[in-house]
């Protein structure tokens, strides 16, 4: 296959550059349509590795990470990692997304319907989030590979496993971005919007043991794990610690989102597994939201018991999956990204996150971090959709960011 010739600092362009729409629109209607959940990104991450060697990439310029060796998922790669050394001086910027999708997205068959893409498969959702990011920035780095556009240095990363906790952005192999001073990162929402912090979030498993017995012949003899996990559950409700959470100034949420447990109505359950997570701004509420939660399922399991007196148990597992982060409106990756918006004849809406996003370990690394959104409608759902013409503003942000010094 043949090679375009690669960029100079000498090649005459106009300014300011402006994307080609009708391309960026092919490309993502093209990712949207690869399957590609958390850890099954390697097909995507191979659609855009040729593009951009098609357009004039050296391969020595692409490169996979190792942290698909230490995500929560073992998979076939890593972060895609693309930089390119600057035609001007100036700090290094960083354009990142992520590859995957949520697997209710797997077997999306996007078609236009006037100024929106939907799924035409009425069972899956759309993958808009966050194969539109994906085409935002593949579509700017492929404008100044063909058109050799002038840009400070530049690194663009696809980052992998962001919908199970940002864990491709949790272990980015570092020393291979290299050393950017500001970033961009495109996932869901208005164009328009920039996000300058976002919630730290804390996951946590909850084993419950009972005791097993006949539920017809002997019941007073059992201790239902199902009943303590109940108990606890109706506890947090009833206290304002599931959910929406407000306590004085302080707010945050929390979820039991999965009960797994119990094989049969003849059983006493011995066993269930919880899965919880907490979340808050403020990293001392959100431990004591776990606390909470810890103490409702403790409390719990002492107060069923059976015929002997017997109790139950509980033992708990967690982690943080991010952290909160809040930027300053000074710092200068929100101002350049507001005045690209407002050089396009718009207003940024800057806005703080209940969601965690990429951003989040990008800005623990030390890197900072503005989010974007790229036009994406009812993300995580069957009636997610694509608004063409957000998407491709957004397409126009990524390219003046990369090419503006």
């Amino acid at each position: 296959m043949s090679q375009r010739r690669k960029p100079t600092a000498s090649a005459p362009v106009s300014s300011p550059a402006e994307p080609n729409r009708k391309r960026a629109f092919d490309l993502v209607m093209k990712l949207m349509a690869i399957p590609g959940g958390p850890g099954d990104e390697a097909e995507v991450a191979e659609f855009i590795t040729q593009q951009l060697i098609q357009a004039g990439a050296s391969p020595s310029q692409i490169q996979s990470d190792s942290a698909n060796k230490r995500t929560l998922i073992r998979s076939e790669t890593g972060n895609l990692i693309f930089k390119l050394p600057g035609t001007q001086k100036g700090p290094r910027r960083m354009l990142s997304a992520h590859m995957d999708t949520v697997p209710i997205c797997v077997g999306c068959k996007p078609v236009r319907s006037k100024n929106l893409v939907k799924s035409a498969n009425p069972k899956t959702g759309l993958g808009a989030d966050n194969r539109a990011g994906c085409g935002a920035i593949l579509n700017a780095a492929l404008e100044i590979l063909e058109h050799q556009l002038p840009h400070p240095p530049l690194t663009f990363c696809w980052f992998v496993q962001e919908e199970i906790g940002l864990h491709g952005a949790r272990h980015v192999s570092l020393g291979k971005l290299g050393k950017p001073k500001q970033a961009f990162n495109w996932d869901g929402g208005n164009p328009h919007k920039l996000t300058i912090g976002a919630t730290g979030g804390y996951r946590m498993t909850i084993d419950v043991h009972g005791i097993a017995s006949h539920a017809g012949g002997a019941p007073e003899w059992g201790v239902s794990a199902i009943a303590i996990a109940s108990l606890a559950i109706a506890d947090l409700q009833r206290n304002g610690w599931h959910g929406a959470i407000c306590k004085g100034k302080q707010t945050g949420t929390s979820n039991i989102g999965v009960i797994n447990g119990g094989a049969a109505t003849n059983v006493v359950t011995d066993h269930v597994t919880v899965r919880a997570e907490a979340r808050s701004h403020n990293a001392t509420f959100r431990k004591r939201i776990v606390k909470e939660i810890e103490k409702a399922f403790n409390q719990a399991a002492k107060q069923v018991k059976n015929v002997a007196g017997a109790t139950g148990s509980v033992e708990f597992a967690g982690h943080l999956d991010y952290d909160s982060f809040k930027l300053s409106p000074k710092e200068p990756c929100v101002l350049e990204a507001s005045e690209v918006i407002r050089d396009l004849g718009a207003d940024p809406e800057v806005v703080i996150a209940n969601g965690g996003l990429d951003a989040n370990w990008l800005n623990a690394h030390g890197i900072p971090t503005v989010s974007l959104g790229c036009g994406q409608l009812n993300q995580h759902m069957v009636t997610e959709a694509l608004s063409i013409d957000e998407y491709q503003e957004a397409c126009r942000i990524a390219l003046r960011l990369a090419t503006t010094v």
